[in-house]
Formats: structure tokens, sequence, C-alpha cells
């Protein structure tokens, strides 16, 4: 196993949401608690975490996440993230394709869950994770060190497959947040951003930066979640990625995780 990678910009300069946040604790927590009680619970939909279909040469995919990873937002597999990954890939692979994926995982407890997965050859990895790292406010330099031990682990285990990251989403524009909650979380998603890609770069891994409009036909009826038909911009956005690696910088990432 290679050694633990962190980008070399990973040594972050003091910002002002790091030197409010002790001082606006109470409120944060506050705001927090008030919104865990208020806000709607989607459930992880029903339908298959694994399957194979298409025609083609053959595709060993792996999607491994959090809520939006597992199609929280979508009422079926079929309508969520990892099916429509495999309807998108259908025509072009023949795709064999696997889920894991649960709602409120971290870089930290996907980390420790790769042992339960069973070693099996992947082509492809898709990783869908980091709001929970951002609202669970994991230290930075803990995250770089766990999606290095994540990177590293699936290349022992999975035998070397290609590594797709999805970029975080902006924090900082969903509505569902009140202020300063809001804020703090937006600047802190938006610092992970920046460093996660840096390390991906540094690493030879593919990240793709979000980039989707945060419009209302593309979140769940919580506020927070993709919607169906952001499940499909989303795969529709994914394709050229997963079919070619060499489209490494080319096209967006994805709608929101948790």
């Amino acid at each position: 196993m290679s050694p633990v990678h962190l980008p070399q910009r990973a040594a972050i300069l003091p910002a002002m949401d790091r030197l409010l946040t002790p001082l606006l604790s109470p409120l944060l927590i506050a705001q927090a608690l008030r919104l865990r009680a208020r806000a709607l619970r989607l459930p992880e939909p029903p339908g298959p975490r694994d399957g194979e279909t298409g025609e083609g040469p053959a595709l060993r995919l792996l999607i491994l996440g959090d809520s939006s990873a597992a199609g929280v937002g979508a009422i079926h597999q079929d309508q969520a993230l990892s099916g429509q990954v495999a309807a998108a890939l259908a025509p072009h692979r023949q795709v064999a394709w696997r889920l894991e994926a649960r709602t409120g995982a971290t870089s930290r407890s996907t980390l420790a869950r790769l042992d339960d997965i069973p070693r099996q050859p992947f082509d492809c990895v898709l990783l869908v994770l980091g709001v929970n790292d951002v609202t669970s406010f994991a230290p930075l330099r803990r995250i770089m060190v766990d999606r290095a031990r994540i990177a590293d682990n699936l290349t022992a285990r999975f035998e070397g497959p290609r590594l797709i990251v999805t970029g975080i989403p902006p924090l900082a524009h969903f509505p569902l947040l009140p202020d300063p909650l809001r804020w703090i979380l937006g600047q802190r998603a938006a610092r992970l951003d920046t460093v996660l890609a840096t390390q991906a770069r540094e690493t030879g891994h593919l990240y793709l930066p979000f980039d989707m409009p945060m419009q209302r036909d593309l979140m769940a009826e919580d506020g927070f979640h993709p919607s169906p038909l952001a499940y499909t911009q989303w795969a529709q956005a994914l394709l050229p990625h997963l079919l070619d690696p060499a489209a490494r910088e080319r096209g967006p990432s994805a709608p929101p995780e948790n």
C-alpha cells in the first residue's frame, strides 16, 4: 500500500469562518438541532443494489458513498443515481454495478466500511462523499488522511480501479440552511472542495467539481437531496467520464450529497 498522500497545500491559512465558529458555536448548535428536529427525513429508496445490464465492452462499477449515492430523493433505485448511471451506460457497455452507500456516511465511516465489501475486481469506483464531513465539522486534515486511505484501500482490495471523485456542493446556496450556519458550512464546503481537488490532481485521480444549478426542480421535497431529474442529469454528466478515461478535465460533477 502506498503512503498516505496529503496535498502540498493542505495547510490551510486561518479563515474567517474558522475564527468565528467557536464564538458562534452556541447559536450554530441551536440552529443545527432545530433544523434536525424540523427537517423532512426521506428514506433510501428500495430496489436492487447490484446488477448487470447493457451490451458492449465490460465495465465493472462500484458506487460508494452517502445518501445521494444511495438515492435519497428518489422513490426507487431505478430513478436514483445507480439506476440512472446503469441505464446511461447500457447502450455502450455491458456494465456490472454494485452500490455501497449509506445515509450519513462520512469519509471516516466509509473507510471502515470498505472491510465489509467482498474483494472483487472493479474497473471504476465512483465516490460520492463529503457533505457529512462538512456538517459534522470533521477536521480537514483528518478528512484528507481518510480520503488517501480510502484510495489506497480501493486499489488494494479491488485490483486498482480508476477512481472518480465527485465534488462538494455549495452549501452556502442551500435555502434549507439558516444563517449563520449556512455561511459557516458553505465556507467549510468550499475549502474542502479545493483541497480534495488538489489531492486528486496530485495522486492522479479524477475530481469532478460540482456544476449544477440549485434550482427547485433539481431538489427533492426535503430541499436538500437531489430529485429524480437531478439524478438523471447527474448520470448524463458522469457518462463521458465513465466511458472515456481520457475525459479527465471535461464536464461537471453533480448534485448534493448527504
